[in-house]
């Protein structure tokens, strides 16, 4: 039975999809994972966002605490046929987040100082993340893009999108053991996204040798969300 335990609101998500070859994602997860394909091709993506009203699902937000910025490396996974996501690494600018979430959650949180710029007036996000710890580091990444007007639609069944973005369970692993969270949230409304500029090394401290080229680049203003606790399998 899904217990929440905390309240999250997510803005401005870009997700950003290179494709990699199977072979080296599989020999970085954990058993009783098995690689998600889209038409036999494996992905990495780097998701870069803010998060605001971030609490305990019974408590009010506390001031100072309930703000910050994260961006995260993920790949995708089946476990016993269902799908979800496999972090490789989140970075965030809130040392609680970060404690609290490698506490609880055993994922790989690591404390980055964050700078993201919003301009609505041209539909624009600047962001700049760079890890203190723990290590590895350097791990960085910066970028520009810009998204289309608009609130947005969710991604459509069988499309690549919603095979990247309609995610709602992660897997980590603790002591050889798999653990699992669900979340909940309404599904995501997708604008196209432009990116003017990316630089990053995050991908490549994970282990991950991305394919070079132009990434798949999906935006969304956001949603809420309700994380319930985690499970071990």
């Amino acid at each position: 039975m899904n217990s929440p335990l905390l309240h999250q609101d997510w803005h401005h998500l870009l997700f950003l999809h290179w494709s990699v070859h199977p072979e080296q994602i599989r020999e970085l997860l954990p058993p009783g994972l098995t690689l998600d394909l889209f038409q036999q091709t494996a992905y990495v993506g780097l998701i870069p966002f803010t998060i605001k009203d971030s609490r305990p699902r019974i408590t009010p937000p506390i001031p100072g605490l309930s703000s910050f910025h994260e961006v995260n490396v993920r790949t995708y996974v089946l476990h016993d046929g269902k799908p979800g996501i496999f972090f490789f690494s989140l970075d965030a600018s809130s040392r609680a987040a970060v404690l609290g979430a490698r506490t609880m959650y055993k994922l790989p949180y690591h404390f980055a100082h964050i700078e993201m710029e919003v301009d609505e007036d041209v539909r624009t996000v600047t962001y700049a993340s760079k890890r203190e710890w723990p290590k590895p580091v350097p791990a960085t990444c910066e970028l520009k893009y810009s998204f289309d007007e608009g609130r947005g639609e969710p991604a459509r069944p069988g499309t690549i999108g919603h095979f990247l973005i309609e995610r709602y369970t992660l897997y980590t692993v603790d002591d050889n053991q798999l653990i699992s969270a669900t979340v909940e949230h309404e599904p995501y409304p997708v604008l196209q996204a432009s990116v003017k500029h990316v630089q990053e090394t995050l991908i490549w401290a994970a282990g991950v040798r991305k394919i070079e080229g132009v990434p798949l680049a999906h935006y969304s203003r956001g949603v809420s969300v309700e994380i319930n606790a985690p499970i071990r399998l």
